[in-house]
């Protein structure tokens, strides 16, 4: 598999030197050519939503030997379980038919290299404070569980008994367990 990851050294003037996104869109032009309706429902078939980081370094669907159509997938910074997090469960579950959620956070997580103080920085930057949180953090494994417990307790969600969280190392491609309590 070639990623951009392995394209050779000294090559960054090929990628600069057409748009990347017109690079994506000629992508789904030969995905698409091949492409046939699988005929499924947006109901996942394993009845879960994983929520994950969006580290470029994670294939998340690989690492769980997950195929299209077997769970929803959330990601975002941290894969931190935020207000739009939430909101996104809440359809998941009551509108489309999961029950369990598994969150997934990793080692040499950016999260862990800034701090709430970006908010301010950006403020000073652009003159309006983000209405959003930066949600960083020092421990993943103290995150996962307060993540855990957000999901646990939000009102919204029907399904809070099947919530597990884990650490994914980046180096390894194992995935940790992490104790909510």
């Amino acid at each position: 598999m070639t990623t951009s990851a392995s394209v050779p050294a000294g090559s960054e003037g090929a990628i600069k030197g057409s748009s990347v996104t017109d690079r994506l869109v000629e992508a789904n032009e030969r995905y698409a050519d091949a492409f046939t309706d699988p005929g499924m429902d947006a109901r996942p078939v394993l009845q879960v939503a994983v929520v994950a980081c969006m580290d470029a370094r994670i294939d998340l669907h690989a690492a769980l030997g997950l195929k299209l159509g077997d769970c929803h997938t959330i990601r975002n910074a941290g894969g931190v379980v935020t207000d739009d997090v939430i909101r996104s469960l809440t359809i998941s579950q009551r509108a489309l038919g999961t029950r369990r959620v598994v969150l997934i956070h990793h080692t040499n997580c950016g999260m862990q290299t800034i701090t709430e103080d970006f908010r301010h920085d950006l403020e000073m930057e652009v003159g309006q404070r983000p209405s959003w949180a930066v949600e960083a953090f020092r421990d993943a494994d103290q995150d996962v569980r307060q993540s855990m417990q957000r999901v646990r307790t939000s009102p919204f969600l029907q399904h809070t008994d099947d919530v597990r969280g884990f650490v994914f190392d980046v180096r390894t491609g194992r995935l940790r367990e992490i104790d909510p309590s």
